[in-house]
């Protein structure tokens, strides 16, 4: 009968499911505000709404997946773009 193994052992395992947990859950809501500024694009915009609102979240989806795959901490690509995307809504609304 094999007995019971320390913590320590497998602790390599769970801090790359807690990471490969945090990485996701900060992409999904990433995903969330885009398609969330795409909506409001759609809902309130004046030209060309739903091109906008559609380009916003292919390119959106891209520059998640780029920052997904570069590992970067700070998501700089995915939030600047968000940013400029949520920005240019806001002029096709005002």
């Amino acid at each position: 009968m094999a007995g019971p193994t320390p913590h320590s052992e497998h602790f390599g395992d769970h801090k790359a499911t807690y990471e490969g947990f945090v990485k996701g859950s900060i992409a999904l809501t990433l995903w969330c505000l885009f398609i969330l500024v795409a909506l409001c694009s759609v809902g309130f915009g004046s030209t060309l709404p739903r091109f906008m609102a559609f380009a916003g979240v292919i390119v959106g989806t891209i520059v998640i997946l780029i920052d997904l795959r570069s590992g970067a901490k700070a998501w700089p690509l995915s939030l600047g773009t968000l940013a400029v995307y949520g920005l240019l809504t806001a002029i096709n609304v005002a």
